[in-house]
């Protein structure tokens, strides 16, 4: 027979979140403290409790000496682990961007803490920082170099809040200036927090570190792991042993002990979005961190989002940029060539390869010189999109309307038109709309263009990174590397003698607020891997010079492109400039949610329209049974940004509450809006 339990002599009750991913549950449920648990039922612990006839997990948030409730208590089940897994600045932090986006307690919690592993709880995390390895002095002499720079990074190790919006200079190591800085901060008996978008960054960024630290003195935080790996180093940092931190998107909910640098690289990156409910944005994350924690932020780019210079302009966060000598020292040289058909149709050259003279030019003198040079195309494959030839209407698959293009391997032999959805072959397409079995290439693909540079350049080396097949890093001797943007390699002990940039029109003419923005950080990055002017390096990109985002480019000018932009969205009333929310969902659903959401003052409903094309809801829907999803906006002006999201997060708890099973999703200032 088993023992009655006993209630613990102090504070025997625990007040716990249940991990139930339920709206109207995410609140607090009283439990009794058995004495045998008394010990270990801390705040912040793991717990196992009996919740509607099922054991769930919870975390136990506080201890009490009396319940509210009028009814008995049922004991928990067990506490899990004593290791405090959810300290109280992780609390406020998840409490924070709950209101923020309209969240569930327990989404946010799967991202900021990982999955228990038992055995990693037996791994030693005693040795302090500063004994597990032997520390470089860092040079800081890199920040010299921007206006202002000296003093953000003397109030960064005085324990100061200072926050900057770090525009990179090009040819300037991003890696081995924060990696100097972050090292500073550790060694000074701070916490160093940086969060990038992928893993090369993380590799870049990891290799940069452990030229001034041991490698057991840098912590990753990466998908890559495996579950007793990221938990064992989730419990370091925890224990204040890792205080210098670098990881992706999830990284920035990490623990760190005495947090005093924030860094977040390439905000515009859309893997820093959980694509998992309340898609939480890593840049988010750390503003608010930085706010709850007063730790010193850093939003670094070559470019700059409308968000970084929305935060600039407010005054929350200040300018980091290089003077206009040091920009002109180390850019390359920077032009235009026009992109006309009837401009490259007058080009003798560009018959072999669809480029203008002076690109050739480029070309040509990066490889007499033993350079390589870098050619970025906006798609990967061979000819991704074909066009009719004769009224240039899109070419789809009779079958599923998809997209038709050439696969890569067609080569000269000529291919078989196949869908890019459905992989049907079309042979014998015709046009819907003239009737003529002329295709034309819409964009051609890195495939394609490696193909036609190497023909052109016969006796050089052609390397194609992009796609399932990114290279890292090439040589510094002649070579051409076609690139798709974000795949373009670095060069080993040196830069790109030239680069172009081909098909922009491609990355300009997308349905997408962000367009504009995307590729003038795509171009950047490239442009910043380019040796500087005075050493002969070059860009050219093809795109009409009369456009602003080309002129941004040539004059490098990323703070005027980005007060542009903010600019420009003000005047369409778009996020920035203002708060937006994305509902998601059958017509009934959206109407439901509609009846019970008590808007904010001056809220605007837009739609309902059809989502986005590739957009689909999450989860099963029937849609034959509750017809085509539809999406509505929600837009308010700009304040205290937890307001609209506390009356989305109230509208979703009274749609529980009736019952209400047609899937509904939120997404608050969404990165793509449709």
């Amino acid at each position: 027979m088993a023992t009655p339990r006993v209630p613990a002599a102090h504070r025997p009750v625990a007040r716990v979140l249940p991990l139930l991913g339920l709206a109207h549950l995410d609140r607090i449920f009283d439990y009794r403290v058995s004495a045998d648990d008394d010990e270990a039922a801390q705040p912040g612990v793991r717990v196992r409790i009996r919740f509607a006839g099922r054991l769930v997990d919870a975390i136990l948030l506080e201890r009490a000496a009396e319940s509210a409730h009028e009814g008995s208590l049922r004991y928990l089940e067990r506490v899990i682990s004593p290791e405090i897994v959810y300290p109280p600045r992780t609390a406020a932090l998840v409490d924070a961007l709950c209101d923020r986006y309209a969240g569930i307690r327990s989404d946010l919690i799967r991202s900021a803490i990982p999955s228990r592993h038992a055995r990693a709880e037996e791994s030693d995390t005693s040795t302090p920082w500063a004994e597990l390895g032997e520390v470089q002095e860092p040079d800081l002499s890199s920040w010299s170099a921007y206006q202002h720079g000296e003093s953000f990074v003397d109030a960064v190790l005085a324990g100061r809040t200072a926050r900057a919006a770090w525009q990179i200079a090009p040819g300037d190591s991003w890696a081995d200036a924060l990696a100097a800085l972050a090292v500073k901060v550790v060694r000074d008996g701070g916490g160093a927090l940086l969060v990038v978008p992928d893993q090369r960054d993380v590799d870049q960024l990891e290799e940069a570190l452990r030229g001034l630290v041991s490698a057991k003195q840098v912590t990753t935080l990466t998908a890559g792991l495996g579950p007793q790996a990221r938990y064992r180093r989730f419990l370091s940092i925890l224990d204040g042993q890792s205080r210098l931190v670098v990881g992706t998107r999830s990284a920035a909910f990490a623990p760190v002990a005495d947090l005093r640098l924030a860094v977040i690289l390439h905000d515009g990156d859309e893997n820093l979005v959980d694509p998992r409910a309340p898609y939480a944005h890593a840049r988010e994350v750390l503003t608010t961190r930085s706010s709850l924690e007063g730790c010193s932020l850093i939003l670094a780019g070559h470019s700059r989002t409308a968000e970084a210079q929305l935060l600039v302009e407010s005054g929350w966060a200040h300018d980091l940029v290089a003077p206009r000598e040091t920009i002109r020292q180390r850019s390359p040289l920077i032009r235009a060539a026009a992109d006309t058909e009837f401009e490259l149709v007058r080009d003798p050259l560009a018959a072999s390869a669809r480029l203008p003279k002076q690109a050739f030019d480029a070309l040509r003198g990066s490889l007499e010189r033993g350079e390589p040079a870098l050619i970025q195309v906006p798609r990967k494959g061979y000819v991704p999109t074909l066009a009719c030839g004769s009224c240039r209407a899109p070419a789809r698959c009779r079958h599923c309307n998809g997209p038709l293009g050439l696969p890569a391997g067609a080569g000269e032999q000529g291919g078989v038109p196949t869908c890019r959805w459905c992989g049907r072959p079309d042979a014998r397409h015709r046009c819907a709309e003239c009737g003529s079995v002329r295709l034309r290439a819409v964009v051609l693909g890195a495939d394609r263009t490696a193909e036609e540079l190497g023909r052109a350049f016969p006796s050089t080396r052609v390397i194609a990174s992009g796609g399932n097949k990114v290279v890292d890093a090439v040589d510094h001797k002649p070579a051409l590397v076609v690139a798709t943007p974000g795949a373009e390699p670095r060069v080993r002990e040196g830069g790109y003698g030239a680069a172009l940039l081909l098909d922009t029109w491609a990355m300009l003419g997308r349905q997408d607020l962000r367009a504009t923005e995307d590729t003038l950080a795509a171009w950047t990055a490239v442009a910043s891997l380019v040796a500087p002017a005075w050493r002969g390096g070059e860009v050219v990109v093809v795109a009409d010079p009369g456009l602003p985002v080309v002129q941004s480019l040539i004059r490098w000018d990323m703070v005027g492109a980005a007060a542009r932009e903010l600019a420009q969205r003000f005047d369409v009333r778009f996020p920035p400039a203002v708060h937006m929310a994305a509902v998601d969902g059958a017509n009934t659903a959206l109407d439901t949610f509609l009846e019970i959401l008590e808007l904010p003052e001056h809220t605007e409903v837009l739609g309902p329209v059809d989502l986005p094309p590739g957009v689909h809801l999450p989860g099963e829907y029937d849609e034959r049974r509750f017809g085509p999803a539809q999406r509505i906006l929600l837009r308010t002006p700009l304040g205290p940004r937890s307001v609209l999201g506390k009356a989305l997060k109230a509208a979703t708890v009274a749609k529980a509450g009736r019952r209400d099973d047609l899937p509904l999703r939120i997404q608050v200032d969404p990165i793509h809006i449709g």
